[in-house]
């Protein structure tokens, strides 16, 4: 069974940056796209960047485009999502997701939702408080 696991969350402050992480022993990232999942309290889970699989390219949330960072790391097989400057509104749980259907992320054909992947983490908590 794929088990992605999530690592980096923790609890800091305000205006610091912080950087998860996401691996897999089994699954060679650079074939896929990868894409990152956050859940706030009370909220809808959302969609926050993607990175495809021949290309590199990323994608993000039109909201979140200006302080989060999605990149992969081929030599270690991980790929990371770096947050600058958090603020409490990032207060989540974090979550990654590998599309092994296409190499393609799916935002370019319009998806968002994370059932466009098909493999995921369980989530790393992020609490954002001074």
């Amino acid at each position: 069974e794929v088990q992605l696991v999530e690592s980096g969350g923790g609890l800091v402050q305000p205006g610091e940056s912080l950087r998860l992480s996401c691996a897999h022993s089994e699954l060679t990232f650079d074939d896929y796209a990868l894409g990152w999942f956050r859940q706030r309290p009370g909220k809808e889970r959302e969609w926050v960047a993607c990175i495809d699989g021949v290309l590199k390219s990323t994608y993000y949330s039109d909201s979140l485009r200006n302080r989060f960072t999605i990149s992969r790391d081929s030599a270690k097989n991980t790929f990371d999502l770096q947050i600058h400057a958090v603020n409490s509104e990032d207060t989540a749980l974090y979550f990654c997701a590998v599309s092994t259907m296409s190499d393609l992320c799916p935002v370019t054909y319009g998806e968002r939702e994370i059932d466009a992947y098909d493999y995921r983490g369980p989530g790393t908590q992020v609490t954002v408080s001074s």
